[in-house]
């Protein structure tokens, strides 16, 4: 599993001109599954996620956590994290998980995250998604569960 959060200011998805999800201050995940991942793999990367320490503290310090300021999680589907650029110009995803496993992969991890106590947002799965964002700081942080 791969997981890119984006710490935000606000982040939204629409979809066909809809919002599917918004939320204010928090993190703006991309979820990327593979085949490989099971309700362990899922468990610790919600955890590890959601408990980063990357908002400021009193001293501007990354100190805080996403708890500790209340935020929300705007989570997002994206296959494409598993892109292996390694061969040629076209991008690979061989080791995405096909979309009937992805789906249910991805709708655990959310139901993880809301376990741990989060309000969790959306987009739609498999959808043409716009996803808006103000990138607070900014900052973007990788996590990939075969390193953790």
């Amino acid at each position: 599993m791969r997981v890119l959060i984006q710490r935000a200011a606000h982040a939204s998805c629409t979809v066909d001109g809809k919002i599917t999800g918004q939320i204010g201050k928090g993190f703006l995940m991309f979820v990327g599954c593979s085949e490989q991942d099971d309700q362990q793999v899922i468990a610790k990367m919600a955890s590890k996620a959601s408990s980063l320490r990357i908002f400021e503290d009193a001293q501007g310090k990354m100190n805080c956590s996403l708890s500790d300021v209340g935020g929300s999680i705007l989570s997002i589907s994206q296959f494409t994290l598993y892109a292996d650029c390694k061969k040629g110009r076209r991008p690979s995803f061989i080791d995405a998980a096909r979309g009937d496993i992805a789906i249910q992969l991805y709708e655990q991890f959310n139901e993880e995250l809301r376990k741990l106590g989060f309000h969790v947002e959306t987009g739609i799965f498999g959808a043409d998604m716009k996803i808006e964002l103000l990138n607070d700081g900014p900052v973007t942080i990788w996590l990939d569960s075969d390193t953790l």
